[in-house]
């Protein structure tokens, strides 16, 4: 099997594999190494192995030699006239009115080729700032159209989550990404948040991508009824990263338990069973057991009263009167009854009138005598 080591270049996306050539190299060590354009600096990131024959690249460039003090103040001085050179770039770009923006100036190793990198929409032609970037600084000019992926990745930054951009610090092939990603991890579907500094989305929705695929297939949906020792509930949120279940019960409260202990039908219809069993103490203290549904609260009955002790009335007064049940009968009640006449003439009982002061009181007025009473009184 062939010994390669992995190299990553400055301007690379991804490492390079190449042939150590009886060079002992460590990783991390700076090493110059021979490639199609010249001879380049990189970085040793994957220390000397064996392969496979097929996964082997092509033919393998060699491993000239480690990077000495006189190599690195090379690069360093390259690094420092970078600044310089981008400045010149913008300006002959800006002087010729083309379409492209500049991002990035690359020397490689034996000065042999600049390498000008710049971003744009469609193709530019790009022959007279070739000229007189040539007459500038007295080199070949490679001119290397890159897209908006890449101009993040060799430019840097910090992505939403305050770390380095996932592009600059793994490397590697850009592979695609789709919103279906984020629709799998319950992401909203907001592009300022999804999208990267590039405007494309993220990388890293790609890496947790197949976790949360897998974790659902395991995990019940939300709403699906489990049954628990303390009553019915329904799933109302899941956790992946920690792999556990929110279930909510009838009585508002929510419980937080690990996957592995619902016995769950993976939404075939039927309601998951949660196992105590399979709980921490402090999570089975949280479940409990539920108390029987008919257990009702026995109620203190009075001791009944001894013979011959004579029993409580209750009051006329504790008695609440009924409200009308209508305005009409309150109307009525207000209202003085008519007067009664008898013998043509009007009758009243003496004292019966009460004061105008007093409207609320009703009057009383004496009953009428018998029927037999009257007929022997008018004979």
């Amino acid at each position: 099997m062939p010994t390669v080591v992995g190299v990553k270049l400055p301007y690379a996306g991804k490492t390079l594999y190449f042939d150590p050539a009886g060079v002992t190299v460590d990783e991390g060590d700076h090493v110059i190494v021979s490639t199609e354009r010249g001879q380049e600096f990189g970085e040793v990131v994957l220390a000397p192995r064996e392969i496979q024959p097929d996964e082997v690249p092509g033919e393998l460039k060699p491993v000239l030699r480690v990077a000495d003090e006189a190599d690195h103040e090379k690069v360093a001085g390259y690094a420092s006239a970078q600044r310089a050179e981008m400045e010149t770039f913008r300006r002959l770009v800006h002087k010729h009115g083309l379409d492209m923006k500049p991002i990035g100036v690359e020397h490689l190793f034996d000065d042999s080729k600049m390498v000008f990198y710049f971003v744009a929409e469609e193709r530019v032609d790009f022959r007279e700032l070739v000229r007189d970037l040539a007459s500038e600084f007295h080199t070949r000019i490679d001119m290397r159209q890159v897209g908006v992926r890449d101009e993040a990745r060799m430019v840097g930054g910090l992505g939403h989550c305050g770390q380095q951009l996932c592009c600059a610090r793994f490397g590697g092939e850009f592979q695609p990404v789709s919103i279906r990603m984020a629709k799998e991890q319950d992401l909203p579907l907001n592009p300022l948040k999804i999208s990267g500094l590039c405007g494309r989305l993220m990388c890293c929705l790609r890496y947790e991508y197949e976790t949360y695929k897998e974790f659902k297939t395991r995990a019940p949906k939300r709403g699906t009824p489990v049954e628990t020792p303390s009553g019915d509930g329904k799933v109302v949120g899941l956790d992946t990263p920690r792999e556990s279940v929110s279930i909510r019960l009838q009585d508002g409260t929510e419980l937080t338990v690990p996957l592995e202990a619902l016995d769950c039908s993976a939404g075939r219809g039927c309601p998951c069973k949660l196992n105590a069993d399979a709980l921490q103490p402090e999570e089975a203290a949280l479940v409990g057991t539920a108390p029987p549904a008919e257990a009702e609260p026995v109620r203190e009955q009075k001791p009944a009263p001894a013979d011959g002790e004579p029993k409580k009335r209750r009051s006329r007064r504790s008695k609440r009167r009924k409200p009308a049940e209508s305005g009409q009968e309150q109307q009525k009640q207000s209202e003085p009854k008519p007067r009664q006449k008898q013998g043509g003439g009007e009758k009243r009982a003496e004292g019966s009138q009460q004061p105008a002061s007093a409207p609320g009181r009703r009057r009383r007025r004496r009953r009428k005598p018998s029927g037999g009473q009257q007929e022997a009184g008018d004979k």
